[in-house]
């Protein structure tokens, strides 16, 4: 069976809400449930209503940036999981007549169409990126530069238009690390997600049972 634009659906074995474990090898039911215990809605990242935003990883500010290439590392390895399981991802190049496109092997990666220019610090603001292919999704899974700056002002206006934002913490950085430090903490504050790259993944595939399951697992995790 097909959704999505022509995603597979698969089935997981069923979890019992308010359940205290979860073991990722066994599968688990996609999306929201409640805890039973709290009564606290739990929201997980759902494949079929994410889209990745690379924000200005680009050619002359990578190299001042601290970790620049861990940075760089760790989203391409976000963007192919994601392109391995059919999730979009879109990219943002600030003012780069002046910075530079987006490095060379990534953008290589990327349609020309899911590459937004914009000279606003927030890739928001301009209007263009929410009009992009797969924009209209509700999961932002974020990475990139700078995180006090580009990636902040832009978190927090996809917080103000109503989208859920996960920030993946190993692949956004900035060029001292007390300002990332500080951007994290502001863009939680404000209702954004703090997560790693294997949470992202893991929850994409939902359970063991995903066709893409053992593909990712060679060629990403282990």
């Amino acid at each position: 069976m097909l959704i999505g634009g022509g995603l597979p659906t698969w089935s997981c074995h069923p979890r019992t809400a308010g359940a205290s474990e979860f073991d990722f090898y066994t599968g688990k039911i996609a999306g929201d449930y409640l805890d039973g215990t709290s009564n606290q809605k739990i929201m997980r990242i759902n494949v079929v209503e994410s889209v990745v935003l690379v924000v200005d990883l680009q050619q002359r500010l990578l190299p001042v940036i601290n970790g620049g290439d861990a940075v760089l590392a760790e989203a391409m390895w976000i963007v192919d999981v994601a392109q391995a399981i059919h999730v979009p991802v879109l990219a943002t190049e600030h003012c780069p007549r002046n910075i530079g496109l987006t490095d060379p092997v990534l953008r290589s990666r990327l349609p020309a169409d899911c590459i937004v220019e914009k000279t606003h610090f927030s890739a928001v603001t301009e209007g263009t990126l929410l009009q992009a292919p797969g924009a209209d999704r509700r999961q932002w899974i974020v990475v990139g530069t700078e995180a006090h700056v580009c990636v902040l002002q832009t978190v927090l206006d996809l917080l103000s238009a109503g989208r859920k934002v996960f920030i993946v913490d190993e692949a956004v950085g900035s060029r001292r690390p007390r300002d990332k430090e500080l951007a994290l903490h502001r863009m939680q504050q404000n209702g954004a997600e703090i997560v790693s790259r294997e949470m992202v993944a893991f929850e994409w595939l939902e359970c063991a049972e995903n066709p893409a399951f053992r593909d990712v697992l060679r060629r990403f995790i282990r």
